[in-house]
């Protein structure tokens, strides 16, 4: 790929075509990146090494804690950054291969309808991970986990762990939630403008 297609892809994911489009990668790119990768290290860093049980052994402590995290809050959430750019990576890459400029893409049907159902997709997406982030964590990180140890052929089949700051996993857990709504919001509101610039109420960039 020449650096032409290279600097026009890269300028198309900094700067869509929409006002709203815009602000979501603001949005996207650096509040939300930011959140997960500053604040989410700090809550999650060391979750597994204070995760402590009763009997409080290393083999108990490793067995609970992979079945209380079968996936781990930072990767589930760096996947979905990750799944959710995809469609309109997919769709700056096929016009910077077409050599379409930005302030072309919402004055000809063909591009207007495809990039809005790279933002349909991303919407479908987020409701997605949303769903699958509720039923891995809930909405709230209880202080104590009812651990299953069954399988490890302890005399007790049910054990108590202590989750290490559960009240700011709470919070964080909120949070991510929060930033999911936004976006779904932002994308919505990206396909309403388009819609009043192809009508006629909004002129078009």
């Amino acid at each position: 790929m020449s650096p032409n297609y290279i600097r026009s892809f890269s300028e198309g994911c900094l700067r869509p075509p929409t006002v709203i489009g815009q602000f979501h990668t603001l949005f996207f790119g650096s509040i939300r990146m930011f959140f997960l990768g500053v604040l989410g290290f700090a809550v999650y860093g060391k979750e597994a090494l204070h995760f402590s049980c009763d009997p409080d052994k290393r083999e108990v402590n490793l067995f609970c804690y992979n079945q209380f995290r079968p996936i781990t809050p930072q990767v589930f959430w760096a996947l979905q950054l990750v799944i959710v750019l995809v469609p309109g990576a997919f769709f700056h890459l096929y016009a910077a291969c077409k050599s379409i400029k930005q302030e072309d893409i919402l004055q000809k049907s063909s591009y207007t309808g495809f990039y809005i159902f790279s933002v349909f997709l991303r919407i479908v997406l987020e409701v997605v991970a949303f769903w699958l982030q509720i039923q891995l964590f809930g909405f709230k990180v209880n202080a104590i986990y009812m651990c299953d140890v069954g399988a490890l052929e302890k005399k007790f089949n049910i054990t108590r762990c202590m989750v290490p700051e559960h009240f700011e996993k709470t919070i964080f857990l909120i949070a991510m939630y929060t930033f999911t709504v936004i976006t779904v919001i932002l994308c919505v509101a990206e396909i309403f403008e388009i819609s009043c610039r192809r009508l006629g109420f909004l002129k078009t960039q």
